[in-house]
């Protein structure tokens, strides 16, 4: 059953008739992971992997070999639409991965997988989800260029007051909100470590920014922890 809602919580194929989700999930693989296992990494080949229960974390290895924590996808979220549209390039001895991407789950995770070689007879009767796709890459590369801008902020209270607005808009503008990672990983999101962190979280408390109960959050006056 689980199964079979995998493509219809997916806004990629939204407005699609039922049959041609149907023809999808039947080309879809069904597969569950435990808590920090690896669900694709650089080696994977190209393929849309579809959460459908659980969470998974997507982060890149640095040069100096620390894990950059990029996302955390939720039910109905997917990941891996800029490899799908990759040259196959299979025989070249220069062909990569576009990316240096690994998703790991967070939990007992569910997810859907549609390898490249199905989504590409996909595109030639519903040569619509090219275009759906390629927004959805545009989106998730202007995500990442915002991301790079708010790295660069120099204090890490500045960083976290902003994440903390970012998911309060995320719930339609909700004051109640839940940190969807631990923190060692918002620490790794953040750029800052996990002890700075837990200082800052205290400091926003302490002077009344927030009030919080473990990874749950409640912003007391979001304009005032704007301007931190």
């Amino acid at each position: 059953m689980l199964h079979d809602l995998c493509v219809q919580l997916v806004p990629l194929f939204d407005g699609l008739a039922l049959d041609d989700q149907m023809e999808i999930q039947r080309k879809t693989r069904f597969r569950a992971f435990g808590k920090g296992d690896i669900v694709f990494s650089p080696a994977s080949e190209p393929q849309l992997t579809i959460v459908a229960r659980g969470s998974m974390k997507v982060y890149r290895i640095s040069p100096n070999g620390r894990e950059q924590l990029l996302r955390v996808v939720e039910p109905g979220g997917y990941e891996g639409e800029a490899r799908l549209f990759e040259n196959d390039g299979a025989d070249d001895a220069d062909a990569a991965p576009s990316d240096n991407l690994y998703g790991e789950a967070l939990a007992d995770t569910k997810v859907c997988i549609l390898r490249r070689s199905d989504f590409m007879e996909l595109l030639g009767t519903h040569p619509q989800l090219s275009l759906r796709l390629l927004s959805a890459v545009a989106g998730k590369m202007a995500r990442a260029e915002e991301q790079t801008q708010f790295l660069a902020m120099g204090r890490v209270e500045e960083r976290l007051a902003t994440y903390l607005l970012d998911l309060s808009r995320g719930e339609g503008g909700s004051p109640r909100i839940r940190i969807p990672m631990t923190m060692r990983e918002l620490a790794s999101y953040l750029g800052t470590t996990p002890e700075t962190l837990s200082r800052k979280l205290r400091f926003l408390e302490e002077e009344g920014y927030i009030a919080r109960r473990r990874r749950d959050i409640f912003i007391r006056d979001p304009r005032r922890l704007g301007g931190i």
